[in-house]
């Protein structure tokens, strides 16, 4: 009787290490979403002062890339929750969150790597044309 009672002991204890452990991942991932949206927002009104309104690419990417790290955050803590005893319904609403989560990330980082294409191209062409207009 006395190692059953040792044993659901130990595994409550462990169950809510993790529902702890979650909600810190969690925590971290609406803080990244903060500070992105912070950052994101001064660059926004730092451009609207500068009256420089015609591309707001970089601000984009930059929001875009605390989406990214915070969508990492949010999985590993959705799959933190069905770490412990999972139902079937939990491992479905998982898999359901990561292939939304996942899609959200790969398209996130597909229109990031895009995006610094095009204004990797458009730097080039600019340096190309004032290069031609010295010489």
């Amino acid at each position: 009787m006395e190692k059953q009672t040792i044993h659901s002991l130990a595994e409550y204890g462990v169950i809510e290490a993790v529902q702890w452990l979650k909600l810190g991942v969690e925590t971290i991932g609406a803080l990244i979403i903060g500070l992105g949206i912070l950052v994101a927002g001064r660059l926004f009104l730092k451009a609207l002062l500068a009256r420089q309104t015609a591309d707001f690419t970089a601000i984009r990417l930059t929001l875009a890339r605390y989406l990214a790290l915070a969508l990492e955050f949010q999985l590993g803590a959705d799959i933190l929750s069905t770490a412990i005893a999972p139902s079937w319904e939990q491992i479905g609403k998982l898999g359901a969150i990561a292939v939304i989560r996942t899609a959200l990330n790969f398209f996130l980082s597909k229109e990031m790597k895009d995006e610094r294409a095009v204004t990797s191209e458009n730097h080039i062409n600019r340096r190309a044309e004032h290069g031609a207009s010295e010489g």
